[in-house]
Order: C-alpha cells, then structure tokens, then sequence
C-alpha cells in the first residue's frame, strides 16, 4: 500500500516527478491522473494530496467520494487557492491587500509535526524572493489551529481542522508543500514529515 495518492493535474510545478523518483518517499506516493479521482478506491491510501493546479470544479462533483475518504479516517492535504470549495471547511482564497515584503513573512503559530526543524525564513524566501509560501489566506472554519500566519496582519496560511465528516484537512494556501523537496534548505523536512504525519495515528483534538 502506498502511504499517500498525489492527484496528478500535469500542470504541476517542478519537482514532482523528481519526487516520485525519490528513492526514500516515490515509494510512499502513488500519482494518479485527476480524472481517475473517480475510478479509484481511495481506501488504499492513508492521505489524498491536492495541489495548485488541480480542477477543483471537478472535485466538487466528487465531494461525496472525498467525504466519504475523510469519513473512513483518511487525511486530505490541500495546497492552493480555493476558488470553488469542495468541502465543506474550504472556502474561497482571500488575498493580502495591497502586501508588502513584511506582510510575507512567515510567523510559526502552533507546533505542528509537518513543520518540525523548518525554519521560518526558508519559508518566506525562497532563492532570495519572498512570496513563494504564500500571499494570503483559505480563511479557516471555526475550530481550527492555525498553524503558519502571513506578516504582522497573520494572515492564516497554513491550518488543520477536523472535518464534520471525520478525518483530518491540511490546508496550505500558497504553491505545493511537496514543491519544497529538494530546496536545500530547512525546508526539506516538510514532505517526509507531511508523510510520516499521515501515515502515524491520529492525535487527540
């Protein structure tokens, strides 16, 4: 069994195939075209991985498979954003107004396994521009933990909650988590501790 299914839109910013080829985490990861999404038992897999680029129209018209995923236990990882919420915690990206260099900094809200050892600065700039991790927010629903904020505004960037359904949701609001392998950086933590944070039992909420 693989431990995650990466939803696979084509459009993926670099380093994904590089991912899968990761002799260490490519085992751990299943790529599955989009449109499979339907096709696909998604009971084999521990965690569904969507990214920037995915059509979230369609995984709208697949709500029920997804909450059903979240129901049995499972974790969905949502990077990007949300411009058409297909779950019911999701909803629509809310830019910074008129940001500044300041108001990407990356501030660490809550301890979280996935950002372990990460330092913040290797988030806010990445080859020396800020912007990258993110430029504003999925506002979260109420009950969630904030976990990364944006600038002195902080901004939610990252979050956790638990869905109604059951499960776990990661939201990112910014390009891929997975994106950061092979950074050389502080950042490199985050893709096998997202895996490991999927694969271990779910803490006490």
């Amino acid at each position: 069994m693989n431990d995650v299914v990466l939803l696979d839109c084509e459009q993926a910013e670099g380093g994904v195939q590089d991912l899968i080829r990761d002799l260490v985490l490519g085992p751990r990861i299943a790529l599955l075209p989009l449109y499979d999404l339907e096709r696909t038992d998604l009971a084999a897999f521990r965690g569904l991985l969507v990214g920037l680029h995915a059509d979230q129209r369609y995984l709208s018209s697949r709500r029920a498979q997804l909450e059903g995923f979240l129901a049995q236990g499972g974790t969905i990882v949502v990077c990007g954003h949300v411009g058409h919420p297909f779950l019911a915690e999701l909803n629509p990206f809310v830019p910074i107004p008129n940001y500044r260099v300041e108001d990407l900094e990356v501030k660490r809200e809550a301890a979280h396994p996935v950002w372990e050892g990460v330092e913040m600065e290797h988030l806010s700039r990445r080859r020396g521009v800020a912007g990258f991790y993110g430029r504003g927010s999925n506002p979260p629903p109420p009950g969630t933990r904030v976990l990364n904020s944006l600038g002195p505004g902080r901004h939610p960037v990252d979050f956790e909650c638990r869905p109604s359904v059951g499960g776990r949701l990661l939201v990112h609001a910014g390009a891929d988590l997975w994106g950061y392998h092979g950074s050389g950086s502080t950042a490199d933590r985050i893709m096998p501790q997202l895996l490991d944070w999927i694969t271990a039992p779910m803490e006490a909420w």
